[in-house]
């Protein structure tokens, strides 16, 4: 009897054993399948963002065969980065008539990199659009709009292999034929060089960049100086 216990009690040990080992080797396998599942679905999710992500496409001036710079055609597709109403640089400046709207844009890989590092990279194509500012028009009754009429564009480029002076201005007509540059002699490199808050362009008119220059510690003496006097 008291083998037949012992035996009885092997036997039901032993039973309880491979009840365990097959629960065991049951939960093996479900965490294995989970596991699996789990990483298909983030590869899945991984590939969709991917696409759904397109990367930023570095657009780099072009120029003709005898050095003109031809016009981005897509510029509007770009990072749009402030509007003006009517600025001037210089003192005593009278609009009369005649009003302007402008808008800034500037490529998405050098927007990108200025918002890492706070300054411009290699290849910086900044757009000023001037357009006709407008009061009389459908259900306007006061204030300035933009209206269809583009009275002009410029262009500055930060092209080092290009320029001397790293930049350069280009002025476009109606037709945006390719560009001859704005010699350097004339007035708008040396204000730039000046009063300029970033590497020769005006981030102080740009609300969205300006504070990272700060934060990078990237705004030049020139600026710091202006704004000194201007807050005296």
């Amino acid at each position: 009897m008291i083998l037949f216990r012992e035996n009885a009690g092997n036997r039901q040990a032993a039973a309880v054993n491979g009840l365990v080992r097959r629960a065991v080797r049951k939960d093996t396998g479900a965490m294995k399948t989970k596991t699996i599942a789990l990483t298909a679905g983030l590869m899945l999710f991984y590939s969709i963002a991917q696409s759904d992500s397109p990367e930023v496409q570095v657009h780099n001036p072009t120029y003709t065969a005898d050095g003109k710079l031809v016009f981005p055609a897509n510029y509007r597709e770009w990072v749009f980065l402030t509007s003006g109403l009517d600025m001037s640089y210089a003192d005593g400046m009278q609009m009369g008539d005649h009003h302007m709207l402008d808008n800034v844009f500037v490529d998405p890989a050098a927007y990108k990199s200025f918002l890492a590092t706070g300054t411009w990279p290699d290849g910086t194509m900044l757009v000023k659009e001037n357009r006709r500012a407008d009061t009389r028009g459908s259900i306007n009754k006061s204030g300035k709009f933009q209206s269809t009429e583009i009275m002009g564009i410029e262009i500055h480029v930060k092209d080092v292999a290009h320029f001397p002076d790293q930049w350069a201005f280009f002025a476009f007509g109606g037709a945006l034929k390719p560009a001859v540059m704005i010699p350097q002699a004339a007035e708008c490199y040396s204000c730039h060089a000046a009063h300029a808050a970033v590497d020769r362009t005006f981030v102080q008119f740009y609300p969205t960049l300006l504070p990272i220059a700060k934060a990078k510690g990237t705004l030049s003496a020139g600026y710091k100086h202006d704004e000194s006097v201007v807050n005296r």
